[in-house]
């Protein structure tokens, strides 16, 4: 009796083995591998249009500011500070992430509350009050004014300036934004970063959520990043703050000492969704710093670290993070990796055309300069 019991017992635990080893198959088969990006088709006409769109004044409300003003090409089409400036007489609430290949993004924004197209994301940006507060059917009538914009309209095949037409080439012009040159992609990796690569996808598990291309899930997690509470201390990035979680319908808004993240989408009611955010891509890091949703990390060492601990501290915290254990030199190998992940700065100049496609309008920094 004692030996079936035995027998029993061992196979039991047999067949739990086999049950979980299936399901870690499962996810691993489910985890997309790391690798190049795929190319992107792009019409060099609207790409062209569009370029010069993204660094006019013009497409804000009172002509101070462009969709460079916060994602500079200096710092990889982001910025270097741990929260935007936003619109004059306003502030932002969080940092502005690298446009470096959001074309092959399914989701946007820190929150993914827009999952649709790039043509949103255009609109939202021109169109909030403290982003660049602009009235588009105004822009559309700055734009007809300019007999540059008429022409490059009608070379793309778009007829006369549209609002409509604004938010098809400014995306046409991120296409041109895709990585170009990493080692990772060129097979020119250090020894030290190939080891840090061997640690990404074994010991410290950073595949779990950043996987794919773009290295990243395209999920959200809640890691536990301390809240930036320059957000509450400054008034005009308060205001901004306040004024989006009641457009979002997000409860308790004027009382809210967190940024909720993702609860803008999902509104639970116990608030296990607060605090979690899209997982960022991890190109291009070598430009874009400070890091995170609110700039709060300074360096990729601090991110190493933040994540070697485990994350930090939250009561929403996500499962998947616990200390990596990573001794000094394991550090410094997974941050040479994920620098061997950052390519070609790239630049108004260079990263546009082909040697066969010349740059034919420059864009525009300040249009005051070149409106007569």
């Amino acid at each position: 009796m004692r030996k079936r019991i035995k027998q029993h017992r061992l196979l039991t635990i047999s067949m739990s083995l086999a049950v979980a080893l299936t399901a870690n198959l499962d996810v691993m088969a489910e985890t997309p591998d790391i690798g190049p990006l795929p190319p992107l088709k792009i019409n060099q006409a609207k790409a062209e249009l569009g370029k010069r769109l993204f660094f006019d004044t013009r497409l804000s409300g009172d002509s101070a500011i462009s969709c460079a003003s916060c994602h500079d090409p200096k710092y990889g089409f982001s910025t270097n500070k741990a929260l935007s400036d936003g619109y004059p007489g306003n502030k932002h609430f969080r940092n502005a992430p690298t446009l470096i290949n959001t074309s092959h993004k399914k989701v946007w924004m820190h929150d993914g509350r827009i999952g649709t197209n790039l043509n949103d994301v255009t609109r939202g940006m021109i169109t909030e009050d403290y982003i660049m507060n602009m009235d588009m059917r105004i822009m559309q009538e700055r734009l007809k004014q300019d007999a540059v914009y008429l022409d490059m309209f009608e070379k793309a095949g778009y007829g006369e300036p549209s609002n409509g037409k604004v938010r098809k080439a400014i995306p046409e012009y991120l296409k041109t934004l895709t990585s170009r040159g990493a080692p990772f992609d060129t097979g020119t990796m250090s020894e030290s970063a190939k080891r840090g690569m061997a640690l990404f996808t074994g010991k410290a598990n950073c595949t779990a959520c950043h996987n794919g291309p773009l290295f990243s899930d395209g999920s959200s997690h809640n890691t536990g990043v301390p809240e930036n509470f320059d957000i509450f201390r400054d008034p005009f990035r308060h205001q901004a703050f306040i004024a989006y979680n009641m457009f979002m319908g997000n409860e308790n808004y004027m009382n809210l000492k967190r940024d909720p993240g993702t609860h803008v989408q999902t509104h639970k009611a116990d608030g296990s969704d607060m605090g979690k955010f899209m997982t960022p891509t991890l190109r291009e890091l070598k430009y874009t710093a400070p890091y995170m949703h609110n700039g709060m990390l300074q360096t990729l060492e601090d991110v190493v670290e933040f994540y070697n601990n485990g994350g930090g501290t939250d009561s929403n915290k996500d499962t998947l993070l616990k200390p990596l254990h990573l001794i000094d030199s394991e550090k410094q190998e997974l941050v040479a990796f994920l620098l061997a992940l950052s390519g070609e700065l790239l630049t108004t100049e260079k990263h546009v055309w082909t040697d066969a496609y010349p740059n034919e309008y420059e864009p525009i920094e300040d249009w005051r300069n070149v409106r007569n």
